[in-house]
């Protein structure tokens, strides 16, 4: 399956230097933001506008302040296809003066953050999904909560919600790691032996996709508890799910008049957690590039990014869609 994959990335992946001339499609910009699923859509995207659309592609690597920088002061580039919305305060006022227009959820589930159990864990000891289920049984998860290092945005939100839910008198530790490296390391060392886990992670990664778990219920997502959670000081920290990230395509108001059939293509581009967490999974394990994660997805999934596609890109892309 890894020899089947690789060889028809490696034959596939050609094209993206290519040049086509399929339809009347012109210059088109996108981004590549520096994380895997935002790098592995735009592979996607440009491999469809290319050889689907006949675009003539730029990639830009970027991230996501400089991207809507660039946008807010030259109107460029001209698509940015994985846009974290709750960590760009600018963007609906970008929205509303018409400077950026949206296109998708790119990722239909959004983003998501939470606190986890391996799904073996939660078979055999269901009362472990509920945090009473832990505070009453703290040996059955380690004693312990895997927490993301200092520093990172969950942290201090995560003290406080591990302050507020009692772990600490129940007999779980808060243990926070060192890396973003050494917290997914763990998750895989106790997939290997099949021992407790219970801690924090987010969606979609190659970590999730796969080594599956299963979320610990929180009380609902409260808006006010959450702003206070994410502060050093908050004074009263109270329980509080994460919120589900917006997660968006979004294009400049330019681009809208001058590329209609990108255009619609874009609305229809967007993947379920599950789906980019599967691929990125594959990825990882493959060691293999965006592009060929592109090629993987693109061969995996046919029957999902043909009902993006106009008749003749359809047509351009028949060899693929069978």
């Amino acid at each position: 399956m890894k020899i089947k994959y690789l060889g028809a990335a490696s034959a596939l992946a050609l094209t993206f230097t290519a040049t086509s001339a399929l339809a009347d499609c012109g210059e088109v910009s996108i981004t590549e933001m520096d994380w895997a699923s935002a790098s592995v859509v735009t592979s996607i995207a440009n491999f469809l506008m290319t050889e689907g659309y006949g675009c003539d592609v730029t990639v830009v690597p970027t991230t996501t302040v400089p991207a809507i920088t660039s946008v807010a002061e030259t109107g460029e580039p001209d698509i940015i296809t994985e846009l974290w919305t709750s960590y760009t305060e600018v963007y609906e006022e970008m929205r509303a003066e018409g400077k950026l227009v949206e296109m998708s959820k790119v990722l239909s589930d959004g983003g998501v953050e939470a606190w986890w159990i391996p799904d073996y864990l939660a078979e055999e000891y269901p009362e472990l999904t509920t945090l009473e289920g832990i505070k009453a049984n703290p040996e059955l998860v380690g004693g312990r909560f895997q927490d993301c290092p200092t520093g990172w945005g969950c942290d201090v939100t995560n003290f406080n919600n591990f302050k507020a839910a009692g772990l600490a008198e129940a007999g779980v530790e808060r243990f926070q790691h060192g890396s973003g490296e050494t917290l997914a390391a763990s998750i895989a060392a106790a997939y290997e032996a099949k021992e407790p886990w219970f801690g924090y992670y987010w969606a979609p990664t190659s970590v999730l996709g796969k080594y599956p778990m299963v979320e610990v219920k929180l009380p609902p997502y409260n808006a006010e508890a959450h702003i206070c959670n994410g502060l050093e000081d908050c004074p009263t920290p109270t329980l509080s799910s994460y919120p589900a990230a917006n997660v968006v395509t979004a294009v400049t108001s330019s681009f809208v008049e001058r590329e209609p059939e990108i255009v619609e293509l874009l609305k229809n581009m967007t993947f379920t957690n599950a789906q980019m967490g599967e691929v990125l999974a594959w990825q990882e394990g493959n060691n293999a590039s965006n592009e060929e994660a592109a090629v993987y997805f693109l061969s995996t999934y046919p029957e999902v990014w043909g009902d993006w596609l106009n008749d003749e890109a359809k047509t351009n892309l028949a060899a693929l869609l069978k």
